[in-house]
């Protein structure tokens, strides 16, 4: 009778594929550690996000940017001189412009404009408490008169209107504050440094600039 052969397999040990219990909690281990990892990198870029965020915030809206004020366009309603006198009268209609480029309102207090020739003031204007919007512009129409009642007789007003052209200055000091966030207030003055040439012949503004 035939003999019965058996023959012997090598267990899974001796293949090297059985994994032990040592072997799997080392290797689960090594996920924990890799999503440790990773959560700290997580929150390494947020952290940085945060600062590059803040920063930004801070240079940009949080930045309290002096208001600036300007006259707006002159229409010239009357504008006469004699220069024998030497004297003129003018009336004219102008803006006065509070421009403020900062994330929050400017609130700011009455003041005055003043017209002046040669540094003697010949005429003043009231500016009413008001305030300029967030990055915005705040326009006041007045009403402006002048003449050299004013002026000492030792002016060079005569020789000015002889040559056609007068030239007046205008300035502007108001104070007031800055409100950001509803928590931040900053004192801000805004000022104003304007020349006036004015076209004696045409009647006219002949050019305006500000500073």
């Amino acid at each position: 009778m035939a003999e019965k052969t058996h023959q012997a397999y090598p267990t899974a040990q001796e293949n090297g594929y059985t994994r032990s219990d040592g072997e799997s909690f080392v290797s689960e281990d090594e996920l924990k550690r890799q999503k440790r990892i990773k959560l700290f990198a997580y929150i390494g870029i947020f952290i940085v996000f945060q600062i590059i965020v803040m920063t930004v915030f801070g240079l940009t809206v949080m930045k309290v940017k002096t208001p600036k004020a300007r006259l707006g366009e002159i229409s010239v309603q009357s504008l006469t001189s004699v220069p024998a006198t030497p004297s003129f009268n003018t009336k004219f209609t102008t803006q006065i412009r509070i421009k403020n480029t900062n994330w929050g309102p400017y609130k700011f207090d009455a003041g005055t404009a003043t017209f002046l020739y040669q540094g003697a003031t010949i005429g003043k204007v009231d500016i009413p408490k008001s305030k300029a919007g967030m990055r915005s512009t705040k326009k006041i129409n007045v009403e402006v008169s002048l003449n050299a009642d004013a002026l000492p007789s030792s002016s060079k007003l005569g020789s000015e209107l002889s040559s056609g052209v007068l030239t007046l200055t205008s300035q502007v000091q108001l104070k007031g504050k800055v409100e950001l966030m509803l928590i931040m207030k900053k004192n801000k003055n805004a000022s104003m440094d304007c020349t006036i040439a004015f076209d004696l012949s045409s009647k006219t503004v002949k050019s305006l600039q500000c500073k």
